[in-house]
This record gives structure tokens, sequence and C-alpha cells, in this order.
């Protein structure tokens, strides 16, 4: 393992350790955690986008975004829904990295040079594995069975997700930048690692997804 994958593995762990701590923690703990990456992630738009067209729009996105967050996990109780969604949409970053490390081929698109087709796959086919892991794991009683309709839930999710990444991807290239910030080691921005999460909570606020 080379440096830069080193310093983007530990940045995960710790990411994922301090996001899951802070959901366990109390309600006012999450929301300040909630508040700082709001902060960031607004600074990094701003940075990137200050003085286009797009620019206001991006802000009152991020703001409901952020807001469809604290609305999602305010309305599951258990967090049951709420640790569901974060685990599809990190291991659809996940799975398309390593995938696309592992078996490259193909580009994907212009907008995201680095993104194959065998990244798609994986960012599709990991979290189909690690949520049926979890479920059976920790033995939880979901709303949805595990049929059809659920699985084609986690897909459409996973393609949220990917779509998110995407179009953050096509705001930084039209600002002819890599990364959003470099706040995280081997990650870049906070926008760059929360492009999915930031598509999928509106849409699934929208259509009432605890309720």
């Amino acid at each position: 393992m080379n440096f830069e994958l080193l310093k983007r593995f530990l940045s995960s762990v710790f990411l994922i350790i301090v996001t899951f701590y802070s959901i366990y923690q109390s309600y006012y703990f999450f929301n300040f955690f909630l508040l700082v990456v709001l902060i960031i992630a607004l600074y990094e738009w701003h940075k990137m986008t200050f003085n286009r067209v797009y620019y206001f729009p991006g802000l009152i996105f991020l703001f409901f975004s952020f807001y469809s967050v604290q609305t999602i996990r305010l309305n599951d109780n258990d967090n049951i829904y709420f640790i569901l969604i974060l685990l599809i949409c990190i291991f659809t970053d996940i799975g398309g990295f390593l995938f696309g490390k592992l078996f490259q081929g193909p580009k994907l698109t212009k907008i995201s040079p680095k993104k194959t087709y065998s990244g798609v796959v994986g960012s599709f086919l990991m979290p189909i594995i690690v949520i049926n892991i979890y479920i059976n794991i920790t033995s939880i009683e979901l709303i949805y069975e595990m049929n059809f309709k659920f699985y084609v839930m986690i897909l459409l999710i996973s393609a949220i997700s990917q779509i998110g990444d995407l179009t953050i991807s096509y705001f930084k290239r039209l600002s002819k930048i890599k990364d959003t910030g470099k706040i995280i080691p081997g990650h870049g921005g906070i926008l760059d690692r929360i492009d999915g999460m930031i598509f999928v909570f509106p849409l699934l606020n929208l259509l009432n997804f605890t309720t």
C-alpha cells in the first residue's frame, strides 16, 4: 500500500468513527457535528463557485440537504434507517474506488476521468453485500422485507449517490480544480466526501423515507 492509499484509508476510518460516534451521542452533539460539516461545505462551495450563476442555488441546496439529514435522523428514533442510508452511501463510494482500482477498464465520463465502468459495478454491488451483512449481524427488523423492492431501494440510493458524486465533479471541472479542499488527507475537501449524501438525503426526505 503506497503512502497516498494509506492516508486515504486512515482518513476514511477516522471519518467513519467520528460520524458514527456523533450519531449515537446526544441530539445536541450530533447537531454540533452537523453544523461544523455544513460550515466547511459552505466555505468550499463558496471558494469553488463564487461569482457564478449557480452560486446561490448551490448554497440553498446545501442548507436544504443538511436540513434533510437532521430531519431524517430526528424522525428515526432507533437510527435504523439513518445508519442504513449512510452505509449505502459510504460503501457506494468505497465499492467504486476498490473496483475501479482493481479492475480498471474503460472510463465512464470525462467529467470525472478516474471513474470507470467497473467502478460503477462496484458502487452498486458493495452496498448490497454490506447491507446484507449489517442486517444479519444486527438482526434488525426492517419495514422493508429482504425482497426485490428492498434491493431496488439500495440500488436507487446508490445511483443517486453516484449522480451526486458526478455532479460535484462537474462543478469542480468548471472551476478547474481537482478537489474542493484539502482538509481530509488523501481525499480532499468535505464536499469531496459527502457529494453523494447531499443528494441522497434531500430526495429521501421529500419521499418521507422514515415514515
